[in-house]
């Protein structure tokens, strides 16, 4: 009993308690599940693993292959354009490359929370019936500022059982790379303060494809503050469809230093999977406020873009097509007119104010924009 109070506490392990019934909807399995039991090199998802021995544990490490995607749905030549680095993306690898650290959870595409695989969760929690649903993460990053080359890892670590941070094992090693030979992003959008969105290519069999629309929004009121929303999304001749949500909340702990420093018991946030879900009232009505965008061309397959300054927009947002999510987040996926296919995640970060971004995708399912709007509430309309 002692050992769960100081996980609630101060541990890094990633505990929540939950009395919710279990859900009807289907789970959707956790990336690496599939590999754990192989003792080979495997192939899932298009990304490969390779397995590590450890006397405690596999450690499974992804990387993407090198994209031959463009910003589509569709096949294309891939030109990253230009290679050298602007005053923006220089003041943007100074933003994000660092540690950034904190816990990362997946979701249904109704905002349920998914729990962690049993065999990764301690017995002293199954005993207890205490339900995880959180990992603890790193995530060290490294944007190079001469050059349009940025690389980072997400890494997942076991859960422990009280203030184990030394004890704290990796289970998984995610690598992403944007620019430079070894690119594997199909479009990459980013602002000077350290947000962006990327579109990852996951799967492509032939008949449809699997792709990561990653958003990452940095709190513009705290700089070392970020959000990182997944949507996995299925696209096929019939249209895109939202697969499952992956969210990091994550804080800055440092210059770079390759993951060799746990934030353990320091880190100053929690689990947050299980916590109360946004409030739709928070966020429908009128909003309005000035935006940044990027524009893809097919037939210029320029995949890397400054989120240039545009317009003030107004938005009106009801409850339907959206998805609730903790950390006062939610995100959609809904068709517009002209066959647009616009699939947004936004934050509220203050009462009355949300950072929104947003990948709209041409009736082709073409990318064929990614927009950042920073909005405020419009009272009496």
């Amino acid at each position: 009993m002692m050992a769960l109070a100081m996980a609630g506490a101060c541990s890094s392990s990633i505990v929540s308690q939950s009395s919710r019934a279990p859900s009807s909807i289907p789970t959707i399995s956790l990336p690496f599940t599939s590999t754990l039991r192989n003792n080979n090199t495997n192939n899932y998802n298009s990304k490969q693993y390779s397995i590590t021995n450890n006397p405690h544990h596999r450690l499974f490490q992804s990387k993407l292959p090198p994209s031959s995607t463009p910003v589509s749905a569709g096949q294309a030549q891939q030109i990253i354009n230009p290679t050298t680095s602007t005053p923006t993306w220089s003041e943007f690898a100074s933003k994000i490359s660092g540690e950034w650290d904190g816990f990362g959870a997946d979701f249904t595409t109704e905002g349920k929370p998914i729990e962690l695989p049993e065999y990764v969760v301690p017995e002293a929690y199954r005993e207890w019936e205490v339900k995880v649903f959180d990992w603890q993460t790193q995530c060290p990053t490294l944007a190079h500022p001469q050059d349009l080359l940025l690389t980072y890892k997400t890494i997942k670590l076991l859960p422990t059982v009280g203030c184990e941070a030394d004890a704290a094992t990796r289970y998984s090693i995610d690598e992403r790379v944007v620019g430079g030979l070894d690119n594997n992003v199909s479009a990459f959008a980013y602002q000077s303060g350290g947000s962006y969105a990327a579109v990852w290519p996951i799967v492509d069999n032939g008949q449809h494809k699997q792709l990561e629309l990653e958003h990452c929004l940095i709190n513009p009121r705290d700089k070392e503050s970020r959000m990182r929303i997944i949507q996995v999304v299925r696209v096929a001749n019939t249209g895109i469809e939202l697969q499952s949500i992956r969210v990091f909340c994550e804080q800055w702990y440092g210059p770079f230093r390759n993951g060799d420093q746990l934030g353990g018991c320091a880190i100053r946030d929690s689990a947050f999977a299980s916590t109360t879900a946004l409030k739709a009232s928070e966020v429908v009505g009128v909003w309005q406020g000035p935006s940044a965008i990027s524009t893809f061309d097919s037939s210029q397959n320029v995949l890397i873009q400054e989120l240039v300054d545009d317009k003030v927009r107004k938005t009106v947002r009801d409850e339907h097509n959206l998805i609730l999510l903790p950390k006062q987040l939610w995100c959609s996926l809904e068709g517009h007119k002209g066959g647009e296919t616009w699939c947004e995640v936004g934050w509220l970060f203050d009462h009355g104010c949300v950072v929104t971004s947003r990948c709209i995708f041409s009736s082709d399912l073409k990318l064929k924009e990614i927009l950042v709007t920073h909005e405020t509430a419009i009272s009496g309309e």
